[in-house]
């Protein structure tokens, strides 16, 4: 698969929304100006081959799950004319010999299961240029879903990364920046994961859903559906869809059971009866041989029935 040109993309992204913050103007003039440098020398070439057995992934996930289609695509195009494009690594900041992805770990699943070396770029990195490098990348590619992102950001911030970091290293707005932290603060990690990367579900359409599991009862109503045969047998947008429609009929007010019908007898069972009585409304059908008349001969009678109801009722009272 041929590869734009991911670093000049990377030196020069796409500019957000102009911003006061002084925190974010040190990072995107002091730590990324080591990572322009990162790219620069990969545009040069400065390129070794490593064993992608010594090569781990970054000590901060931004996938939820790989994309069979387009790997698979990726592998044949590495397999017919090798890999067009260096990965960068670190040295590993723990084991000795071994290296960490900054980016490329897709190139890296490649190169491994084709029994290759990887083409990279081995640069000491902080692990704040690390992340920031990583997202950015990322963000040049425009190939991850807003809730990996979201996720990402999230891992960050756990972390200990403060915002203007995890800004930067993603290049967010402030509208989308405040949308990913409602996301990630009432949408659990776990029903993200089952839900899975979603890539046509944009960020409105999360931050609905984390308005709907904000009421009382609905994580773990959604908890439970994710487990269900349905949920399992759709994938990431259908999923995100089944999930979203199912909190949204549960917000709704269940209907009242209908009334349980009562049945009545005369002793010669001559006339029968179906009695109805919602609290509301009351209703008796009659029914068999002398309905018909016994039911004229208690509308005739209504008035004086009536009467006679208020006496009792006086009588209950003590009036």
């Amino acid at each position: 698969m041929a590869r734009k040109d991911i670093f000049s993309s990377v030196m020069n992204p796409a500019p957000a929304k102009p911003e006061r913050n002084d925190a974010l103007s040190y990072v995107v003039s002091g730590a990324s100006r080591s990572i322009k440098s990162s790219f620069e020398e990969l545009a040069k070439g400065s390129v070794v081959e490593l064993a992608p057995e010594l090569i781990d992934g970054s000590f901060v996930s931004d996938r939820i799950d790989d994309d069979d289609e387009a790997f698979q695509e990726l592998l044949v195009a590495v397999k017919e004319r090798g890999q067009d494009s260096p990965i960068l690594v670190r040295p590993h900041p723990a084991v000795p010999g071994r290296y960490q992805v900054v980016f490329g770990h897709r190139r890296v699943k490649v190169a491994r299961q084709l029994g290759r070396q990887v083409r990279a770029v081995v640069k000491p990195m902080a692990d704040q240029d690390h992340v920031i490098a990583q997202g950015q990348e990322n963000a040049a590619r425009s190939n991850l879903s807003f809730i990996e992102r979201t996720l990402f950001a999230k891992r960050l911030a756990d972390l200990g990364y403060d915002q203007s970091v995890i800004k930067s290293a993603l290049a967010l707005d402030a509208t989308t920046f405040s949308k990913m932290q409602s996301v990630a603060a009432y949408v659990p990690e776990a029903i993200i994961l089952a839900i899975g990367s979603a890539k046509a579900t944009g960020r409105d359409r999360w931050w609905q859903l984390s308005k709907l599991l904000q009421v009382p009862g609905n994580a773990e109503r959604a908890a439970e559906f994710t487990r269900s045969d349905d949920f399992a047998a759709e994938t990431g947008d259908a999923r995100f869809t089944l999930l979203s429609d199912f909190l949204v009929k549960s917000k709704r007010p269940a209907k009242a059971a209908a009334p349980a019908a009562k049945a009545w007898a005369a002793q010669d069972k001559s006339v029968k009866g179906e009695i109805k009585d919602s609290g509301k409304a009351f209703t008796l059908a009659l029914k068999a041989k002398n309905a018909s008349r016994f039911g004229a001969y208690i509308a005739d009678n209504l008035d004086e029935l009536y009467r006679a109801f208020q006496g009792s009722q006086a009588t209950k009272t003590g009036d």
